[in-house]
C-alpha cells in the first residue's frame, strides 16, 4: 500500500458523507441533537449546563441541568471544537469533526486488513467497503459517536499484538513494550468517553495485555540463569503489573478529568441517570417520571414471563442487526469465513469476546435499550476489524471454489471483489436514500422534524408565548437546538403525569405528536380542554395545549 492510495481512500471516504450532508440541515434524531445542542452550549460558554430536560432518571431539580447524567461527552466537544475552530457556530460547523472521522475510517480499514491479508488488493477492497459503509452512512456525517467509535474501534485492533508471544527487548523495544498497553489505554479511556459501554473495551484491554506471555529470558539469559524458580516468577509477574499499569494510565489520562467533575458534580465517578436504566420494564421508561420507581422490585414485578420475553425479542432484533447491520448481508458470511481463517489471530480471538459482551450485554442486562438502537450504536467499534476480514473471507471461497469446482483464483478474485463493491453500493444506497432524502430532494425527509419544530416556533409566538416559556415535547434537545426554547421531555404516563412534570419544571405549552405515550393516546385522539390543559389549536397533526397552573 502506498500512501498515494492512502490519500484517495481518505478523500473517498470523506467525499460520500459529504454528498449524504447536503441533504441533512438539522442533527436528525435525539441522540445527534443532544451532542449538538450540548455542543451548542458549550461554544456559547454557558460551561456544562443543559437549557433541557430529555429524561427524568437523576430526578433533576431543574433548568438549567449539569451536561451528561446519562450520555458520555465525547460528541459533544468534538461538535463545540468544530464550531470554534471554524467560526460556524450551527450544525455545519458542528459536523466538520465528524466528517474528517469518516474520512478516516477507509485508509485505516485498508491498513487493519492489510494486516490479515498483506496483499493490495486486500487492503483497497477492505478499504472501499468502509467507504460504503451501508446503514452507516446516513449517521456518519451527523453529531454521534457512530464515527468515533469505529475509529478508536479500528485503531484499538490495529494496537494489539498479533502474536502470542512478546519477546521481549529484542523484537520489541521498550517504547513499544510498554506504549503498546498506554495507547490501548488511552483508546479505551476515549471508548468510555464516547460512550458508557466504553468502559467494556477497558476490560479487553486488560485481558490483551495480561495474556500476552512474555519472554524475558529472550533478552536477559545469563542473570535469569542465576534467579531461582521463585525470583523469575516474580519477574515475570512484575513485567505483567507493569504493562497493566500502563494500560490503566492511559485510560486515566482520558477519563480521571471526567470522573473529578462528575465527583464534584453529582458525588459519583460515573454519570447517575445510567444505574435506573437496569429497572425498565419497557423502552418508554427511560422517561418515566417519577425515576423513583424503576427499582429492582418494579423490574421483578412485570413478571417472569415478560423478563423473559424481552430477551427473547432482543436477542432477535441483536440478531438482525448483526446480520444485517453489521454483517451487511451478503458480507455476513464472509466476516464469518475469515474470522475462522484468522482465528489463530490474537485480534479476532478478542473481537470476538468483545462482541459477545456486548452481544449479551444488550440482550439480557439492556434488553430494550440494545433492541432499540444500543447494539446497533455499540457494535459500531467492532466494523472496521469486520471489514478488515472480508478479503480473509473472500481467500477462504476461492480457496474452496479452487478444490470443489476447479475455479482459478486469479480470474476470479476480481470478479467477486468487484461484486462485493457493486453490491455493498447498491445497499448503501437502498438504505440511505429514503432515510436521508425521501421522495422530494428539495425538501428532505431528514430535516422534516426540524422544520416541524421550526414552524410550531412560530406558532406559539403567533399565540403569545414569551420567549421563556418552557414547552413540553417528545425531543427536547431538538427543539432546543432549532429554536433555542428550554424544553422538557414528555414522560412516560398520563395526563396527570404531564401535569406533574409540567408544575415541577415549569412546563408552559404541551405539544403532543402522533408519536407519544400510551397513556395520552386519548387526548391525542380527542384534543380538547381537559383538567388543568387548554387545547389550543393543531398544527401539522400536532395538538398545542396550553398548561393551565393552579394559582
Amino acid at each position: 500500500m502506498t500512501a498515494k492510495l492512502y490519500a484517495m481512500l481518505f478523500f473517498l471516504g470523506l467525499g460520500i458523507p459529504l454528498v449524504v450532508a447536503r441533504y441533512q440541515s438539522a442533527p436528525g434524531y435525539m441522540d445527534a441533537d443532544y451532542y449538538f445542542a450540548n455542543g451548542l452550549r458549550l461554544t456559547q460558554d454557558f460551561g456544562f449546563s443543559e437549557s433541557f430536560l430529555w429524561n427524568y432518571l437523576d430526578d433533576p431539580q431543574g433548568i438549567p441541568h449539569p451536561m451528561f447524567t446519562y450520555w458520555m461527552p465525547l460528541a459533544a466537544l468534538l461538535a463545540a471544537v468544530g464550531m470554534k475552530v471554524s467560526g460556524m457556530v450551527n450544525f455545519a460547523g458542528a459536523r466538520l469533526g465528524f466528517l474528517l472521522v469518516a474520512g478516516c475510517l477507509p485508509p485505516l480499514t485498508a491498513a487493519l486488513a492489510y494486516t490479515f491479508t498483506p496483499q493490495r488488493w486486500a487492503a483497497v477492497l477492505a478499504g472501499l467497503l468502509a467507504a460504503l459503509p451501508g446503514f452507516y452512512l446516513a449517521f456518519l456525517p451527523t453529531t454521534d459517536t457512530f464515527g468515533l467509535y469505529m475509529l478508536f474501534g479500528g485503531f484499538f485492533f490495529m494496537c494489539i499484538s498479533t502474536g502470542g508471544n512478546v519477546r521481549t527487548f529484542k523484537r520489541l523495544n521498550v517504547l513499544m513494550f510498554f506504549g503498546g498497553p498506554l495507547l490501548l489505554g488511552l483508546l479505551a479511556g476515549s471508548m468510555h468517553l464516547a460512550r458508557a459501554d466504553g468502559l467494556l473495551w477497558l476490560g479487553v484491554g486488560v485481558i490483551a495485555v495480561s495474556g500476552q506471555r512474555v519472554e524475558i529470558r529472550a533478552r536477559f539469559p545469563t542473570i535469569t540463569q542465576q534467579l531461582s524458580h521463585r525470583t523469575f516468577f516474580r519477574s515475570h509477574l512484575a513485567f505483567h503489573a507493569f504493562r497493566l499499569m500502563f494500560l490503566i494510565l492511559g485510560y486515566l489520562i482520558v477519563m480521571s478529568p471526567w470522573m473529578v467533575r462528575n465527583l464534584t458534580t453529582f458525588g459519583t465517578l460515573l454519570a447517575p441517570g445510567s444505574g435506573r436504566a437496569l429497572w425498565i420494564t419497557a423502552y418508554d421508561e427511560i422517561f418515566a417520571y417519577p425515576a423513583a420507581i424503576l427499582t429492582p422490585m418494579h423490574w421483578w414485578d412485570s413478571g417472569l414471563g415478560e423478563i423473559i420475553r424481552a430477551r427473547l425479542e432482543a436477542l432477535s432484533q441483536n440478531l438482525q442487526t448483526a446480520f444485517v447491520v453489521q454483517g451487511g448481508i451478503f458480507l455476513a458470511p464472509l466476516i464469518v469465513a475469515g474470522m475462522w481463517r484468522m482465528r489463530n489471530d490474537r485480534r479476532v480471538r478478542l473481537g470476538g469476546l468483545a462482541w459477545g459482551m456486548l452481544f449479551l450485554g444488550m440482550t439480557l442486562v439492556f434488553p430494550y435499550l440494545g433492541a432499540r438502537g444500543g447494539f446497533f450504536h455499540s457494535g459500531a467499534a467492532l466494523q472496521l476489524l469486520f471489514w478488515g476480514l472480508v478479503p480473509a473471507g473472500l481467500d477462504s471461497l476461492l480457496a474452496w471454489g479452487n478444490r470443489q469446482r476447479g475455479w482459478n483464483p486469479r480470474v476470479a478474485r476480481p470478479i467477486l471483489a468487484g461484486g462485493l463493491v457493486g453490491l455493498t453500493l447498491l445497499l448503501t444506497g437502498l438504505m440511505t436514500w429514503p432515510r436521508v432524502i425521501g421522495q422530494n430532494q428539495n425538501n428532505p425527509a431528514w430535516g422534516e422534524a426540524g422544520a416541524a419544530y421550526l414552524d410550531l416556533e412560530q406558532v406559539l409566538q403567533r399565540l403569545g408565548a414569551n420567549s421563556d416559556d418552557i414547552v413540553v415535547v417528545n425531543n427536547p434537545p431538538g427543539y432546543q437546538a432549532m429554536t433555542g426554547r428550554e424544553a422538557i421531555v414528555i414522560p412516560e404516563g398520563d395526563e396527570q403525569t404531564i401535569l406533574a412534570v409540567a408544575q415541577r419544571y415549569g412546563g408552559k405549552y404541551l405539544l403532543l405528536e402522533q408519536n407519544h405515550p400510551a397513556g395520552l393516546d386519548d387526548l391525542y385522539r380527542n384534543p380538547g380542554d381537559r383538567p388543568g390543559l387548554r387545547y389550543l389549536k393543531t398544527d401539522e397533526e400536532i395538538h398545542i395545549f396550553e398548561v393551565i397552573s393552579d394559582d
